[in-house]
């Protein structure tokens, strides 16, 4: 499937990092992210596709409301999050960039997750 919706560089708040210090207080995060399914047939009505305001409002929410030490653990709920909320979502790819590592531009996490067949 190659039907994709992308958003690119999408700026959060959350509280996230190993250290108690690092988590008082939200820092920026970048979210880059990918929702695959199928665009055919749509006949031009946005309650058939995915509405990527929502997506990235519904992102930006939960970053808001929950604490994680690990940004992996964050892609990791945000993918399946997504998952669960946009039903017409076959596919999720997600990457986080965090500004926190001297000396580099950022590290960033990346995870796909793929809606299963039950």
């Amino acid at each position: 499937m190659s039907d994709r919706i992308e958003i690119r560089g999408l700026p959060v708040a959350a509280r996230v990092g190993v250290p108690d210090l690092e988590r008082s207080i939200p820092q920026r995060l970048e979210i880059d992210i990918t929702l695959t399914g199928d665009f055919r047939d749509l006949s031009d009505d946005l309650s058939r596709t995915t509405d990527y305001a929502a997506v990235a409002d519904w992102v930006r929410r939960k970053c808001a409301e929950h604490e994680f030490r690990l940004i992996e653990s964050l892609a990791d709920r945000l993918a399946g999050g997504l998952l669960g909320e946009f039903p017409t979502v076959a596919m999720v790819g997600l990457k986080i960039r965090k500004s926190i590592l001297p000396g580099t531009r950022h590290v960033a996490v990346s995870v796909e997750r793929l809606r299963s067949r039950e």
